[in-house]
C-alpha cells in the first residue's frame, strides 16, 4: 500500500511539473513570436525601400523656361508679386495663341500701359492691364459682360490681344499698329511704339537665353 501511495505521489509530482513546463513554454512562445514577426518583416521593408522608384527629374520645356524667366524679370522690374505676374504671363500666352499675337508683345503693351496694375484707369476712360477704352470696343465686350469686365485681367488681356491683332492686320506693320492702339497715329516720332518695342526687345532677350539653355541641356 505504501508503495502504491509513493508511486501515485511521484506520478502526481511528475504530471504537475510537466504541465508547469508546458505553461512556461507557452508563455515564452507568446512573448517571443511578435519579435520574430518584426524581424521577419524588417527584410521585406528594407527590400521595399530598395525597390522604391527613384525621383523623376522634371525638365522644363522651352516655353516653360521662357515663361519662368519672363515672370522673374517682370516681378523684379515692376515690383509685382510673382504669383500675380505668373497669372498675367499665362493669360498673355493663351491670348497670344488664340489671336496669333506674340505674347511678349502683349506683355510689353501691359508694361507701358499700366505697369501691370489690373485696376488702372486713365482720365480718358481706359481700363485695366492693357488700358482698353470700352466705348471704342463695345462689340468685343458683349460676350464678357460689358465694360465692368475690363477690370478682370483675363478679359482685359484677351480683348487687348484682339485689338492688337486687328490693327496688325489692318496696317500690316507692328509699329503702326501700336501707334493706333495708343491713339497716337499722327505722332511722327512714334514714341509710344518705341517704348513698347524697347520693352519687347528686353523680353525677347530672355526668350533667346531660355532657348539657348534648352539647347545646351539636350
Amino acid at each position: 500500500m505504501n508503495n502504491v501511495t509513493t508511486l501515485a505521489n511521484r506520478a502526481f509530482v511528475f504530471t504537475r511539473a510537466t504541465l508547469a513546463f508546458i505553461g512556461i513554454a507557452a508563455v515564452a512562445g507568446f512573448l517571443i513570436l511578435p519579435h520574430l514577426a518584426q524581424d521577419d518583416a524588417a527584410p521585406d521593408s528594407a527590400a521595399a525601400g530598395a525597390t522604391s522608384p527613384m525621383p523623376v527629374l522634371v525638365v522644363e520645356s522651352p516655353v516653360e523656361l521662357e515663361q519662368r524667366a519672363v515672370i522673374e524679370y517682370i516681378a523684379k522690374r515692376y515690383r509685382v508679386s510673382d504669383q500675380a505676374v505668373a497669372g498675367y504671363v499665362s493669360l498673355a500666352y493663351q491670348a497670344g495663341a488664340q489671336h496669333s499675337v506674340d505674347p511678349l508683345l502683349i506683355l510689353a503693351v501691359m508694361a507701358i500701359e499700366s505697369r501691370y496694375n489690373p485696376v488702372a484707369e486713365s482720365s480718358m476712360g481706359a481700363r485695366g492691364l492693357m488700358q482698353v477704352i470700352p466705348k471704342y470696343h463695345l462689340e468685343k465686350l458683349l460676350d464678357h459682360g460689358g465694360e465692368p469686365a475690363l477690370l478682370d485681367p483675363a478679359v482685359n488681356i484677351v480683348v487687348g490681344a484682339q485689338i492688337l491683332r486687328e490693327y496688325q492686320r489692318r496696317f500690316r506693320d507692328t509699329e503702326t499698329a501700336l501707334q493706333m492702339y495708343a491713339g497716337a497715329l499722327d505722332d511722327a516720332a512714334t514714341l509710344y511704339a518705341s517704348k513698347v518695342l524697347a520693352e519687347k526687345a528686353r523680353l525677347d532677350a530672355l526668350r533667346v537665353k531660355a532657348r539657348k539653355q534648352t539647347a545646351q541641356s539636350v
